[in-house]
């Protein structure tokens, strides 16, 4: 009985945290080159249970007068093992505006361990001589002429620089290339992931790598390709009636649960106050 109460309660824990996830998801339907968190929901391992019986049970050296009669295994309850963003492409949409940037996946390479398709990020300065890495290209040019992340952070160039500008009238090519006044100024910093489910979200759509090593540059990657559209913002991974859909699964997992952990609540009453009275 008391297992039951366990494994009950490891089941509406389970589907609180992936309603959590899920509530993130879609706050941030809107959120600019936000990644969707995916949930992956595990059993404990199973116990193997059995009774200790007094018959007999024949045996390779006679009979057992007591033999253990096995019954099966059993479920120990699940738990959240882990979130992971979704690094899929957003769509695109259109702004207008010269500060914001899109980052447009092309050919990108497949880790061959792990199976896992790379990733291309913004680079951005944290401040503390590390980087951050973020698909939200919702940029903005700050008082002093840098260009800037929506938090602050200032956007990086492909050779680890801040990009300082005259002003937001500046154009964008392709390859990542800003020109103002038809003169190169700098090149929009891209760095790639080979296993960019091994990246720590921080928040706010900013990755770090688990280690604190910067990652490669993008175009020092083979078979690595990509384009830069200037005016245009990637839109957010997440699915908004897939998400309305799988929060309502999820709490109807949460209630039925809960429901299970009050029948058991009742059958311990009657137990203790029914069963266990002395007449």
């Amino acid at each position: 009985m008391y297992r039951g109460f366990y494994t009950v309660a490891s089941g509406m824990i389970a589907q609180q945290r992936r309603t959590e996830m899920l509530t993130n998801n879609m706050s941030n339907v809107n959120t600019p080159g936000f990644k969707a968190e995916q949930s992956s929901i595990r059993s404990f391992p199973e116990m193997f249970m059995s009774s200790v019986q007094g018959t007999h049970i024949p045996t390779e050296k006679g009979l057992n007068l007591k033999g253990i009669m096995p019954h099966g295994p059993i479920s120990t309850g699940v738990y959240m093992q882990e979130t992971l963003p979704s690094f899929a492409q957003g769509q695109l949409r259109e702004t207008e505006l010269t500060t914001d940037i899109a980052l447009v996946d092309g050919t990108l390479p497949v880790d061959e361990e792990s199976g896992v398709q790379g990733a291309l990020f913004f680079v951005l300065d944290d401040g503390d001589g590390g980087e951050y890495y973020t698909r939200n290209g919702n940029f903005a040019v700050d008082g002093a002429g840098y260009l800037t992340s929506p938090d602050g952070y200032y956007v990086l160039d492909t050779n680890g620089e801040r990009i300082l500008l005259d002003g937001d009238d500046f154009t964008v090519t392709e390859s990542g290339i800003i020109l103002e006044n038809d003169n190169e100024v700098a090149t929009i910093g891209v760095s790639f992931s080979q296993r960019p489910d091994m990246l720590l979200k921080q928040g706010e759509g900013l990755f770090i790598t688990e280690d604190g090593d910067n990652l490669d540059t993008a175009n020092t990657v083979a078979d690595t390709t990509y384009l830069i559209r200037q005016g245009y913002l990637e839109g957010s991974t997440v699915d908004a009636g897939r998400t309305m859909t799988d929060m309502l699964a999820a709490y109807r997992a949460f209630e039925a649960n809960q429901k299970v952990l009050q029948a058991y609540d009742r059958s311990m009453e009657k137990a203790v106050s029914e069963v266990g009275r002395v007449t």
